[in-house]
């Protein structure tokens, strides 16, 4: 057993929220830390709206380094690009625990954390002690704080704040943690949203990549309303993660803590994710960057989610069960079911179910 397995081992033995701060501060320390490349595998993929260049698409989502401590020692374990966040614009605490549930039995997840962080200006620092680089691309997930009289105002400000810092902004309005937030989502908040969050883009500098993250528990108008308003006057959106966690409980979940409030992440989550990101792959015909988020376990998920239109590919969740090793093998598995089915390159396989 390396000593990253025994790490893990151990660290599943603490409760769920222990056992993050006990992670992030091991890797702090660098403990356990490989050195792969993700360049290892071959699989490089550029985003064709926005133009980010990965050395490959599997990516660390948003929710574990939320105060951009640790995403130079992530990029270590092979990951193409990283998501730091959500970050608010100031300091919160979040709800009260416990509000992280391991559903151990279905390989998943809740969490009610409410947006914890430490608040942009520490962010911010942490961020700028390690400048961008080519090798792993690093993202900057923007919040708004739970008090905020004007959550627009927040994405507004995070925009502007993490700019010159991050590769690319993603403005996270589907956390079913913070009351109130998942309504910026219906057409006329959305709307305006857009139209601030552009002119602010544009204010500090017009050229970033800027991502909306969106949840699974959308039914076929909602969906319908928000492919018709990012497709609205100004187009410029680079493009979409879905998805976040969801609110819906399966009847498959077999865990004591299924009926936990709260966002379920995890294995659960892949078919719903999976079929709302084709449903916008179907419809989108490729006018934006697509990113799958959800339930990815393996490399199979992983070819799955590139299949149904994803671009690129998230996962946090499965970390939890397998450890940081899965992100290797996933690009192995990932780089294998590419050539099984005679495909060049990641992109030729990008929306291959939807044909």
């Amino acid at each position: 057993m390396s000593l990253t397995d025994l790490a893990v081992a151990m660290i599943k033995k603490l409760p769920p929220e222990a056992a993050h701060t006990t992670t992030i501060n091991g890797l702090k320390l660098g403990i356990g830390l490989p050195r792969i490349s993700p360049t290892s595998w071959d699989i490089p993929v550029t985003l064709p709206r926005s133009g980010l260049a990965l050395h490959n698409p599997v990516g660390l989502a948003a929710g574990f380094d939320k105060n951009g401590d640790v995403h130079v020692q992530m990029a270590r374990f092979g990951f193409g690009y990283i998501e730091c966040g959500t970050v608010t614009p100031q300091p919160q605490p979040g709800n009260p625990k416990p509000r992280i549930f391991r559903l151990s039995d279905d390989k998943a997840v809740i969490n009610r954390l409410g947006f914890n962080n430490h608040g942009l200006d520490y962010f911010t620092r942490h961020l700028a002690k390690f400048p961008l680089t080519a090798q792993c691309p690093v993202g900057a997930n923007v919040g708004a704080n739970k008090t905020s009289e004007d959550f627009v105002a927040d994405y507004e400000t995070g925009i502007v704040a993490v700019y010159d810092l991050a590769s690319y902004i993603t403005l996270n309005i589907s956390s079913p943690n913070t009351p109130g937030l998942r309504d910026l989502q219906d057409k006329g908040a959305l709307q305006e949203l857009l139209e601030r969050c552009g002119d602010a883009n544009q204010r500090a500098g017009g050229d970033k990549p800027v991502f909306l993250k969106i949840a699974p528990d959308l039914n076929e108008q909602a969906i319908a309303e928000i492919i018709e308003t990012v497709r609205g006057p100004g187009h410029w959106l680079s493009g979409l993660i879905i998805s976040n966690t969801m609110l819906a409980r399966p009847d498959s979940l077999q865990s004591s803590h299924k009926t936990q409030a709260g966002g379920l992440s995890g294995a659960p989550l892949m078919a719903p994710s999976t079929q709302v990101l084709k449903a916008f792959a179907s419809e989108l015909n490729g006018a934006f960057d697509l990113i799958g988020c959800g339930g990815i376990c393996s490399g199979a998920d992983a070819y799955a989610k590139i299949r149904a239109g994803a671009h690129a590919v998230q996962l946090y969740s499965a970390l939890v069960y397998h450890g940081p090793g899965l992100v290797a093998k996933i690009n192995a598995d990932l780089a294998a079911c590419l050539k099984a089915d005679g495909f060049s390159c990641v992109a030729d396989a990008v929306g291959a179910d939807l044909t």
